[in-house]
């Protein structure tokens, strides 16, 4: 992605000075952060606490094993889906009033979901949640960089929250088999309803109001067919993660999704007050950061769900030997969080996402060396661990460049996509790629496979975005 000049000066044309024990933040401050970050830590922890209940959920509701995917899409579904529209609309009609909203309705849907008593009550507090974390995400991360100024002070804001978003779907895993262990599977719902009981009545005394100071009409059309589009390309490539491409529901939605897309393009170009600004899009900061980060999201994932097969099936690891691995991984992502806003001062986001990138294409390359020996293990620990750091680096880089030199009163835009991209990012790796190591009759010949391709799109999107964003550069 790059900043448009005529708005801004280019982040990298003068990084600012390093920054060596981070800019100091006052108490407000602090808290405010601690109120956004743990609603999005809480929408992160959605994404996986419940994984590894799923077999112990479906006999308690009575839900087949093929309707148990729908315990994951239907919170996926809204929570992608709804992301541009909801972003957007906080931006005309206020950020703060929508982020509240969404946090009551994630607390009264969780709560829905810890006690519902069929399949259907739960699929719809698992739906609510996922319309609520679709008001909190966008409308969170534009008070977030509204309230902290481009520079320092947002980079480590925005490092502290992707710290915490990596943090939370890492640590979902291993929380989601303990809970699931000790005090079974509604409790990882009800997990979800204590945060936010916290976080709900320390929102409003905290958080400022902010939207655009005009008031334009909301763009129906572009509304309608976004929200159409990305609702049939989540649901397409969700149910394709069980069922694989063949199927004509998945067929169906996958075009019908692709051309709701396309119209929408068609309507923004030719709207009056767009829901989406094209100019926005054209930004080389936008188009290449965002790039950026649905590759290191959705190539990420895909890892962490083929290693999870690895380990148990190849390696023979118990569930809980596996979270341990991955709360190594979870730890070393806490301290790459730490770190990454001071690279970005020192380097500049745009070299901080290349080298990210491509330290994250090396390392999961490294993890073909895995086999079926206890020695691998370690091998994948250290591999997976420290790949995770710049995965992490290129989470908050991609950020810092997608936000960078925007308007406030854009910021809800900048901050929809840049969501839109993590949510795509976490939901089309795992049908897209990691299907294939299920597929092939050798798990661990499957295994490698996947690792390869994921290594080499990283590889190839490192060198693809630094040079799109150079030669912004050069014309800065």
């Amino acid at each position: 992605m790059a900043i448009d000049t005529t708005t801004a000066p280019s982040p990298q044309a003068a990084p600012p000075a390093p920054q060596p024990h981070g800019p100091k933040l006052s108490t407000r401050d602090k808290l405010v952060l601690f109120v956004l970050c743990a609603a999005q830590f809480m929408v992160a922890l959605d994404f996986s606490v419940l994984n590894v209940a799923l077999p112990v959920l479906g006999p308690d509701l009575g839900m087949s094993h093929s309707a148990l995917q729908w315990a994951v899409t239907a919170f996926a579904l809204p929570s992608g889906g709804f992301l541009l529209l909801f972003g957007r609309t906080g931006d005309l009609f206020g950020r703060r009033k929508l982020f509240l909203a969404g946090l009551a309705l994630f607390g009264l849907a969780s709560l829905l979901a810890t006690f519902a008593w069929d399949p259907a009550s739960f699929l719809a507090g698992r739906a609510l949640q996922g319309v609520g974390a679709a008001a909190i995400v966008p409308t969170g991360m534009s008070l977030l960089t509204t309230t902290f100024p481009e520079g320092p002070a947002r980079d480590r804001a925005l490092g502290i929250s992707g710290t915490l978003l990596s943090l939370g779907f890492t640590v979902g895993m291993v929380l989601g088999g303990v809970l699931t262990d000790t005090l079974g599977w509604r409790s990882t719902m009800g997990l979800l309803t204590l945060f936010a009981l916290i976080v709900l009545p320390l929102a409003p005394g905290l958080l400022p109001e902010s939207r655009t100071p005009d008031r334009p009409r909301l763009d129906i059309p572009g509304a309608v067919t976004v929200t159409g589009g990305l609702l049939s390309l989540i649901y397409a490539l969700s149910t394709a993660a069980e069922r694989g491409f063949g199927g004509t529901d998945v067929i169906v939605t996958l075009i019908a999704g692709v051309l709701l897309l396309a119209v929408f393009g068609y309507v923004e170009s030719r709207a009056e007050s767009p829901l989406v600004s094209l100019p926005m899009l054209r930004r080389r900061t936008v188009a290449w950061g965002n790039l950026g980060g649905l590759v290191t999201f959705s190539m990420m994932s895909t890892v962490v769900f083929v290693l999870t097969l690895y380990f148990q099936e190849v390696l023979h690891l118990s569930a809980f030997e596996t979270g341990l691995i991955f709360g190594v991984q979870g730890v070393l992502s806490v301290v790459a969080g730490v770190y990454a806003p001071r690279i970005i001062g020192r380097f500049g986001a745009r070299r901080t996402l290349v080298g990210s990138l491509a330290g994250q294409g090396v390392l999961v390359a490294a993890l073909l060396g895995i086999g079926g020996g206890g020695w691998s293990v370690w091998l994948a620990t250290a591999a997976v661990s420290v790949a995770s750091m710049f995965h992490l680096g290129a989470i908050v880089s991609y950020g810092v460049t997608v936000t960078s030199g925007v308007p406030d009163a854009e910021q809800g835009l900048a901050t929809g996509l840049v969501t839109s991209t993590q949510q795509v990012g976490l939901t089309v790796g795992i049908p897209v790629l990691g299907v294939l190591a299920t597929t092939v009759p050798d798990l661990l010949t499957g295994t490698r496979t996947v690792l390869a391709i994921d290594a080499a799109v990283v590889l190839a999107t490192a060198a693809l975005v630094s040079l799109g964003l150079r030669r912004k550069a050069s014309h800065a």
